[in-house]
């Protein structure tokens, strides 16, 4: 076989390598890369061959990469962010005025979008095109110059490709419900946690449990319950905080997406606030005069925080 032919395979092989050690899972990596799980195996089983190398380690739970394949997916993982973002560069001409923004719905409905006639009034000349059409924020889209999203601070980095995300905004966590739903309970006792519903994001970030915050806001405050409390879950967190508005129960709310629900007694916050240990992160895809621009706006915008 030529050497020209054997390198082809070989790139075409390190970026399937690179989507297989992405989710560690064949399952995954097959759907997302529309193949067949017997199919992926066997491409990565001839990379293994080709470069006399074992990548994976396979048992019953699925894949983990050893140590040889870490390494080499640290490189391949970093060398195709590269050149998706000169590829997005040599698209995007220099001049656009257009910014194309990424974001979950929740932080775009409840923060993002009040405060954008603010920028238009500011730079009228310059447009954001805005996508929030997901719980999670897709980390591999390339299409689109800034994302937002909420990470766990450590760890904001971990599902993505982008290495040059910054804390935008630390998040603060407060339980809220509706007046009525506060009158209806006596909040002095701490057993009253066993007998209400609770409103829960079961979709923070990727991999997060779906009463991960919950549990963090019980841990903080030093509750120990007997028993995991009734709840309803949701996969964005504006539907916990209208469905707290409902009176169905109590939503954990993140602070910087609260509005005026408070001054207008929509919602009730009888307990503190408490650092989320967790915030919104600024993640450049690319950088043009009006991204910069954006970007600068956004660092200038008030939490919107209430004490």
């Amino acid at each position: 076989m030529p050497r020209y032919l054997v390198r082809a395979s070989t790139f075409a092989g390190l970026a399937t390598f690179a989507v297989v050690a992405k989710h560690q899972s064949l399952t995954k990596a097959a759907q997302e890369l529309h193949l067949t799980t017997g199919a992926l195996s066997q491409q990565i089983k001839q990379l293994e061959q080709r470069l006399d190398l074992t990548l994976f380690h396979r048992h019953s739970r699925g894949l983990t990469l050893t140590d040889e394949g870490r390494q080499l997916f640290a490189v391949v993982d970093l060398s195709i962010h590269k050149i998706k973002q000169v590829l997005a560069e040599l698209k995007a001409p220099e001049t656009s005025s257009e910014i194309r923004l990424k974001l979950t719905p929740s932080f775009a409905f409840k923060w993002l979008v009040p405060k954008l006639h603010d920028f238009n009034r500011q730079y009228p000349d310059l447009k954001v095109q805005t996508f929030a059409d997901g719980a999670l924020v897709d980390h591999q889209c390339d299409d689109v110059d800034l994302m937002i999203d909420y990470c766990q601070f450590g760890a904001a980095y971990a599902d993505s490709d982008s290495t040059n995300g910054e804390l935008l905004l630390e998040e603060h966590l407060v339980p809220v419900m509706s007046p009525e739903y506060y009158l209806d309970h006596s909040w002095q006792s701490d057993c009253i946690w066993q007998n209400v519903t609770l409103l829960h994001d079961a979709m923070p970030w990727q991999g997060a449990q779906k009463d991960q915050e919950w549990q963090y806001w019980f841990d903080s405050m030093g509750l120990k319950l007997s028993h995991s409390p009734q709840g309803h879950y949701f996969n964005r967190t504006d539907m916990a905080m209208a469905a707290a508005e409902a009176g169905l129960g109590v939503a954990l709310a993140r602070q910087a997406l609260l509005g005026s629900e408070i001054e207008q007694k929509r919602l009730v916050a009888p307990f503190p606030a408490i650092k989320a240990k967790a915030g919104y992160f600024l993640f450049r895809q690319r950088s043009t005069p009006a991204v910069d621009c954006f970007c600068q706006w956004l660092k200038q915008q008030p939490s919107t925080l209430f004490t």
